[in-house]
């Protein structure tokens, strides 16, 4: 195996060190992680792509790597050192995804076992490392695995509870472009400042600057950048007159269709993405208030909201399940916590950290949420429930019975724009990783 990739030694160790984060017992967010290591690193742009690559991957495709690593270490394995399975796992990415050079992979791989483990482990990667350069890629046959659901997941290495729930929710047909989708890169979506221009005119400051950019077929402030556009060159391009926001998270606020001059709800509001697309929808013509619980989101809102020139939105810190119907608003959002599972693809860790009664765990507090708006709905109001989770429990499970037990509220009628993501109760359900977006469920309610 030979190539001319050939990073500075220091990058395998930087990209260790983001591994070790994750998975050890502070459990950092990768994309954290990274930072402040790259930070305190003297990598140049190439190498700091190549621990880029190098630590998203090795913790991506872990359930993969240990396929590949199985028949060298058989019972071997469970007993490792749990450093010492990681600086495997590194080596084995990338000597059989990377297709680095193969002295470099196995020598570092075992300076780092020496570091970590003792003379013994490190022969131990030596040798494994050895044959992993040599013999060809391990295949995956039906007949090494229990289910379909198995053999997929080993494959494109996600839990095997999330295949068969995506199974079950969207079919076979599209199961494999999910997964596939899911591991490839997420879309990069610009939610449009309408008070400072329109959609076309930021289109064509992109283009100026070289950048390819498609407008949405859903959202209509929103703009979809395909690649991996670095954020600075977008903003140098666009200025203020842009958010990146992924296009399906903009989608609950096209639905909700915010008019000027209303009184508008948003129930856990977190950083202020929804909220500024809101303010941007009324341009200064209504109230918006903003709640969360997280004192710390609500002030990172504010200093956006501020450097965005809005003054239109009053942010609260607070229990938005404390509302009492004693004031109501003509529409409300409520982008309530959730699973994640529609997004696990952007960032690397989430699927391992997943469980699969995640969705029955937060379904209570999701109805809660629901409750609440529902006592703050003016007549003729519109109130959307999003959440980026694909689970049924947090979708169709909330929304059913809480319908339900309010029968002075009905389904709104979905924009036909939105009919390829129509369920048949009429709630929109996005699938994950297909073109790039992430997975959402939304559903819009009208107040008789």
């Amino acid at each position: 195996m030979t190539t001319a990739l050939r990073p500075a030694p220091s990058a395998r160790n930087v990209a260790f060190a983001v591994i070790r984060d994750v998975f050890g017992p502070q459990a950092r967010g990768a994309a954290e992680s990274l930072d402040r290591h790259l930070r305190a690193s003297s990598l140049d742009a190439r190498d700091r792509a190549f621990v880029t690559e190098l630590a998203y991957g090795t913790i991506e495709q872990r359930r993969w790597l240990d396929w590949q690593l199985e028949p060298y270490l058989g019972a071997r394995a469970a007993k490792l050192p749990q450093m010492i399975a990681e600086i495997l796992r590194l080596g084995t990415y990338q000597l059989r995804a990377m297709r680095v050079h193969e002295y470099a992979a196995v020598s570092e791989s075992v300076q780092l076992a020496r570091r970590f483990g003792h003379p013994g482990t490190a022969g131990l990667v030596n040798a494994v490392l050895r044959r992993v350069s040599t013999d060809p890629e391990r295949p995956l046959s039906e007949a090494d695995f229990g289910s379909p659901d198995d053999l997929l997941g080993t494959r494109f290495s996600l839990p095997t509870w999330l295949v068969r729930m995506w199974r079950e929710r969207f079919g076979a047909a599209r199961l494999e472009a999910i997964l596939a989708g899911v591991n490839g890169p997420a879309a990069t979506g610009l939610s449009i400042d309408r008070r400072k221009g329109t959609r076309d005119e930021a289109m064509l400051r992109l283009a100026e600057h070289g950048i390819a950019a498609l407008p949405s077929a859903f959202a209509p402030d929103v703009i979809i950048v395909p690649g991996n556009v670095p954020t600075p060159a977008l903003r140098e391009a666009l200025g203020d007159r842009a958010e990146v926001h992924a296009e399906a998270a903009c989608f609950p606020v096209d639905l909700l269709d915010p008019q000027p001059g209303q009184r508008i709800l948003e129930a856990c509001s977190g950083r202020g993405n929804k909220t500024l697309q809101l303010a941007s929808a009324i341009a200064g013509r209504g109230t918006i208030v903003a709640i969360d619980s997280d004192a710390r989101k609500i002030a990172r809102a504010r200093t956006r909201l501020a450097a965005a020139e809005i003054a239109s939105v009053e942010l609260r810190t607070g229990d938005v399940c404390a509302l009492d119907g004693s004031e109501t608003f003509d529409s409300i959002l409520v982008d309530a916590p959730c699973s994640g599972i529609g997004i696990v693809g952007r960032q690397p860790e989430a699927r391992w950290r997943k469980v699969p009664d995640d969705g029955a765990r937060l379904a209570p507090q999701q109805r809660a949420l629901a409750d609440a708006a529902a006592l703050a709905l003016a007549p003729g109001g519109r109130f959307v429930y999003a959440v980026c989770s694909t689970d049924p429990r947090e979708g169709e499970g909330v929304i059913a019975p809480f319908l339900a037990a309010h029968p002075q509220l009905e389904r709104a009628a979905l924009p036909e724009r939105y009919a390829p993501f129509a369920t048949p109760d009429g709630d929109v359900l996005v699938p994950p990783g297909i073109d790039g977006r992430d997975g959402f469920y939304i559903a819009v309610i009208r107040k008789r």
